[in-house]
């Protein structure tokens, strides 16, 4: 008798601890769809309560990708299409940024914020950016002629790299909180997105980031063209800036 109820308690106990061990692996999984795989690692592992204001510096590459014209596709489009479009354009989007070690930061509508180095550390952060840019640029134009070919009006993709020292943390009050990336490289990233209109261009990044990347073994598949000096909008002193795509 004592034996079986011995065992009895044993099975319940081993009952809830799988049961736990299962919620807990879903709650990971579900979480891991909201934040980045790395993100979500972080505040599930963490020992100690996530606050405000805590972060570390580190040297990361930011990545921007934006649809261009997005405000008159949206006035076309009834809002199913729309977000049925916005869908597969992160999705699309997302696979070459994360095939790269890049983790995506946040969706900014028709935009994507992406980081190198900063959630998961790499020694070859700067390198991994630019061969993200490469793929990216890539899938864009398969898609734009996928959709030349459907019928549907093509979508131009732009993309800039910036790098540099950001401090990655939580931002945000204790009832909202958001993991992302701070610094120079984050505003200068999205100008330069902006900044492809000016020059005519699908993708730029800095000179000294993409020299950053060569150093960590980048290997650019074309010569590409550099602009020296160029004053960018809303940055102080001119950047030399090298085009990733025309």
């Amino acid at each position: 008798l004592v034996v079986t109820l011995i065992l009895a308690v044993a099975i319940v106990r081993a009952r809830r601890l799988l049961v736990r061990s299962a919620t807990e692996g879903a709650a990971a999984e579900d979480l891991s769809r909201f934040f980045a795989p790395e993100v979500a690692d972080q505040i599930t592992q963490s020992e100690q309560r996530i606050e405000p204001g805590q972060g570390e510096l580190v040297d990361a590459a930011v990545l921007f990708c934006d649809i261009r014209g997005f405000t008159r596709l949206s006035l076309e489009l009834a809002p199913a299409a729309l977000m049925t479009l916005l869908a597969e354009y992160e999705a699309r989007m997302g696979d070459a940024i994360r095939g790269h070690g890049g983790s995506i930061d946040k969706y900014l509508g028709d935009g994507i914020m992406a980081t190198f180095g900063a959630a998961t550390r790499s020694k070859t952060w700067a390198a991994d950016a630019m061969s993200a840019v490469d793929e990216l640029v890539a899938v864009a134009e398969a898609w734009r002629e996928e959709r030349r070919a459907a019928g549907a009006r093509p979508l131009e993709i732009g993309f800039a790299v910036a790098t540099g020292p950001v401090i990655f943390g939580a931002v945000g009050d204790p009832r909202r909180l958001e993991y992302t990336v701070i610094g120079d490289a984050v505003n200068l990233a999205a100008k330069l997105e902006k900044h492809n209109k000016i020059v005519d261009a699908v993708a730029l990044t800095t000179a000294w980031g993409y020299e950053e990347a060569r150093a960590q073994g980048y290997a650019p598949p074309a010569r590409r063209r550099v602009i020296e000096g160029a004053p960018v909008a809303g940055v102080e002193a001119p950047v030399s800036l090298v085009v990733l795509a025309p």
